[in-house]
Formats: structure tokens, sequence, C-alpha cells
């Protein structure tokens, strides 16, 4: 069976953001990291390869060069090898052209299934993943709590505020991981070092038969006009109860049209 997991470098979340002139994430002047969302799709994937004589899993990520060290820490957790769309034209690329390039990238390296998170913790907008199952004619089965494969279909369990479900799809399939699915492992140094070793290869969107203009913001079917930072959270109001704190409450919720 060949797992293939969907990666992404992203920006360390409790860093301070910056924006580039054309309104892009400025992702050269903060620190990065595997995408923790991720690290739970790795972590199922690496399970089902433990259950599955054989079975090989790679990682598949598109992103600037840095975007590799999210790559040698999914193989650090474990796994073969892995897969790094590489190229000037990508940037500014949506959740489109993204789905676009990954699913062009997995067509050829080919795949039984395919893993995902539940959704990255910058963009945060989880459409990726059936984007690239429509692409690629797959059932995508999201929301994932626990993954099991019996080698020709997948299973799945989804725990919802209604019920608990279990889903099954024929193989080859996609399927996205929660962060419910289970403590992720961490890696060691003697897998740290091993997974420096593990073979990555660089591709170009030529590689995959992409022109330029179907990515990055060329591509883009939205465009952000503008950028910028969070206004700062403002200290909040704070009633003393001297037998009146209702009132005062009551009237604080009025004022501000919550009642």
């Amino acid at each position: 069976m060949k797992i293939v997991v969907l990666v992404k470098y992203v920006p360390e979340p409790t860093a301070t953001w910056t924006f580039a002139d054309d309104h892009t994430l400025d992702r050269q002047s903060v620190e990065g990291r595997l995408s923790e969302l991720d690290e739970y799709a790795v972590e199922q994937a690496l399970r089902l390869a433990e259950t599955v004589p054989g079975a090989h899993v790679g990682y598949l990520t598109m992103g600037p060069a840095r975007a590799v060290e999210g790559l040698r820490k999914a193989l650090a957790m474990g796994g073969d090898d892995a897969v790094h769309v590489l190229d000037d034209a990508l940037h500014g690329s949506d959740a489109v052209a993204t789905s676009l390039v990954l699913a062009a990238a997995l067509r050829r390296i080919g795949f039984d299934l395919v893993l995902c998170g539940m959704a990255s913790t910058d963009a945060e907008m989880s459409v990726v993943p059936v984007m690239i199952a429509d692409r690629l004619g797959l059932p995508a089965v999201t929301q994932a709590a626990a993954v099991s494969t019996d080698g020709s279909s997948v299973t799945v369990r989804r725990d919802t505020d209604e019920a608990t479900e279990e889903l099954a799809a024929p193989l080859p399939a996609l399927v996205s991981v929660t962060d419910r699915s289970g403590d992720v492992r961490l890696p060691s140094f003697r897998t740290i070092v091993a997974a420096k070793k593990k073979p990555v290869a660089t591709w170009s969107v030529a590689d995959l038969g992409i022109a330029p203009e179907q990515v990055g913001a060329a591509g883009a079917a939205t465009v952000v006009r503008a950028a910028r930072p969070r206004p700062a959270r403002e200290a909040g109001t704070v009633i003393t109860d001297d037998g009146d704190a209702a009132v005062h409450l009551a009237d604080f919720l009025a004022a501000n049209k919550l009642l």
C-alpha cells in the first residue's frame, strides 16, 4: 500500500506575522514549522503502515525553500521519502491553484491512500483536501478520528456532536484526520539524524505539466485587496458588585446591543 501524506510548512503560530507589499504573508520574516494539525495525519499514516506489511509512506508539500524543513520533521517521525514542489511561480497561489498542483503531484507519485490534516494552522480553510479529491475523482472522507484499512478500502470513525459515525470508502481515497485522532509521536535524535538521509525530490510546476500562469497570483481565483494587523485588544469592563452588579451588567449588555 502506498500512502501519501499532504503536509504544509506554516509560520510559527505564536510569532508576529507580517505581510509583503503584494499582501501575501511574508514567510521569510518569521520562523516556521510543520503544521501541527498535519502531524496527526503523519501519525495516522505511520500507524496504518505498521499494520500493513510493505506499506510505503511518503510526504508531499509545496512551498518556499524552507518548506523542506516540514518534510524533514515528518520524515523524522517516520516514513520513507518526500516530494517538494518548489517554484517561484507558486508565490501567491490560492486554494484552487494549490489543489491543482498537489493533485498533479499525486498523479505523478501514485498512491492508494492520501491523508491530510483537518486544516492548516495558517489559512485554516479546510477546503484543499476536497478540492484535490474532486480533481482526482476520489472519495473524500473528512474529519476522521480513527483510520483503518483492509487493503482494499478505508474505514474511519468520525465523532460529531450528535453521533459517532463509521464511514468506509474503496481505495484509492482521501482522508482528513482531526486533532482528536490520538497522540503524536515525537522524533528521537536517532530518527532526526536518519531523516536527513531520506530522499526528498524537488519538482517544478513544469515537471507537473502546469503552466506558470495557472498558479501563483496570476492563476488565483481570489484577490487580497488589503491586509492590516489585528487591532490591539482593548481592556475589558470590570463591574464591581456593590449590591447593584446585576443592574450594571444589564445596562452594559443593553448599551452594547447584546440584549
